[in-house]
């Protein structure tokens, strides 16, 4: 739950900092904005996101836990459009949004909080971990139309990080049940942590060293040139989320069975990302939002792309071929055998 209240403490940030900073000075602006003008409007939305990953996180993936988080991101879409609308600013209405989204946070999770003997969802798990790592390629490619706003790259990297911390914690949580550390037994002696899981937890830390690294070196690389190394980047989190969560047969990974999924995430998500951004730009989808918020429209020679959508529908579409349970190798539960009719007379 922790990091879907630093969620919420960064949708706080981007309402009162971050969205004055994109809005045209004066009530009669000249000239419409164009492309990428709303940057921090993407950024809110991958916080909205993160708040809900985070959740289905702290609920184990359960599905019954899973709908709470997610119809608490959709009204918090909502909320976003008639706060950005009312145009808060200053310190005193982000410590106001921040404590308002941190009760929202803690509120839903006494509904998502997972029952101590419940078994996690594994392909859930390692699904919101799928959509975590595109939506942290999303988040390193946020541009403005003139980048020249010092507060762009850190509150970019801010996101990426926390969204690359959801998929570490999310691809960890969805790898085989073994003792973690600190995990006792009933009479209190601490259970011994196996092998392979001391080396999935080394994994887990290699590949959160090498995404911070990578969100680093991708923000530094000159705007308009960024797609090919986060492309590169979502692929090695891609990679390392099956590293984490598909089971290591006699304790070792199949690499050919990881080689073809870092072949899929090399093409899949970017794939899917430009093509929803190419379909949603063309029916104007994010027009309307614009228009709720109060905010001026995009000239008509540009686009009003959401690319936090087009994040999302390209890590569910991949979450859809990495995260299916016989990718896993989770063996799906056989179903209880009915009763006899027989038996049901008597």
């Amino acid at each position: 739950m922790g990091l879907a209240v630093v969620a919420a403490v960064l949708w706080a940030v981007g309402m009162t900092v971050l969205q004055p900073l994109t809005e045209p000075v004066g009530p009669w602006s000249e000239t419409l904005p164009g492309n990428n003008t709303y940057w921090a409007r993407d950024l809110r939305f991958l916080a909205i996101l993160a708040v809900a990953a985070g959740l289905v996180l702290a609920g184990g993936g359960r599905r019954d836990a899973a709908v709470p988080a997610v119809l608490l991101a959709g009204g918090w879409l909502a909320v976003d459009v008639a706060v950005d609308r009312a145009d808060p600013y200053g310190a005193g209405a982000t410590v106001a949004l921040a404590v308002a989204g941190c009760l929202a946070v803690a509120a839903t999770a006494t509904l998502v909080r997972r029952p101590a003997r419940a078994a996690p969802d594994r392909p859930v798990l390692a699904g919101t971990a799928c959509v975590a790592a595109v939506l942290v390629l999303v988040a390193t490619l946020i541009e403005s139309p003139t980048d020249r706003e010092p507060e762009l790259d850190p509150a970019a990297l801010a996101t990426a990080g926390l969204l690359l911390a959801l998929t570490v914690a999310g691809a960890l949580a969805a790898a085989p049940a073994s003792p973690s550390p600190g995990t006792r037994r009933p009479d209190g002696s601490p259970l011994p942590v196996t092998a392979e899981r001391r080396r999935r937890y080394a994994v887990a830390a290699g590949i959160a060293v090498v995404g911070l690294v990578g969100l680093v070196l991708v923000r530094a690389v000159e705007p308009g040139h960024r797609l090919t190394p986060a492309a590169a980047l979502g692929t090695v989190l891609l990679a390392g989320v099956t590293l984490l969560a598909w089971d290591w047969p006699d304790g070792r990974p199949t690499w050919w069975r990881h080689g073809l999924a870092t072949l899929v995430a090399a093409v899949l998500p970017v794939g899917l990302m430009v093509a929803v951004a190419v379909v949603t730009g063309m029916l104007r989808l994010a027009a309307p939002l614009t228009a709720l918020a109060g905010n001026s429209p995009i000239n008509s020679a540009d686009s009003d792309v959401l690319l936090s959508l087009s994040g999302l529908l390209a890590g569910l579409g991949t979450a859809l071929l990495l995260a299916r349970p016989a990718t896993l190798g989770q063996a799906p539960t056989p179903p209880e055998p009915p009763l006899r009719a027989s038996a049901e007379r008597r």
